[in-house]
């Protein structure tokens, strides 16, 4: 039988920052939740999108060119290739969209990067 799962549900499964959360999947693509707060690293995911969907808090995502800055209810796509960093000032809530195969922060490897196994546990 199918069942629904609250969001907030979801967020609770997420107990460190900067370590995203499967919390579902949508065919290819891999719904995420994550608490951030600090900055993550500048990388890009080559041959995926990502999207950034702001559930509470505010986040800026730092571009080569530019800034964005997201509040919540906020959504924003980094096109496949586009290197950015996320940044939070104070604790943000995040769902990332993205397809299975992204690796988290990209060919970048810091002790914050979590490999698929470590997301979906």
């Amino acid at each position: 039988m199918l069942s629904p799962t609250t969001l907030a549900a979801a967020f609770d499964r997420v107990t460190d920052y900067w370590s995203p959360k499967v919390i579902g999947q949508v065919n290819d693509q891999l719904l995420k939740a994550a608490k951030l707060k600090g900055e993550l690293v500048w990388h890009a995911h080559e041959g995926q999108d990502e999207l950034f969907y702001i559930v509470k808090g505010s986040l800026r995502i730092e571009f080569e060119n530019e800034t964005v800055d997201l509040e919540q209810g906020d959504f924003l796509t980094v096109p496949s290739g586009v290197r950015h960093n996320p940044v939070a000032q104070e604790e943000c809530w995040v769902l990332l969209i993205e397809p299975a195969a992204t690796k988290h922060t990209g060919e970048e490897m810091t002790p914050r990067t979590r490999s698929l196994e470590e997301q979906l546990g």
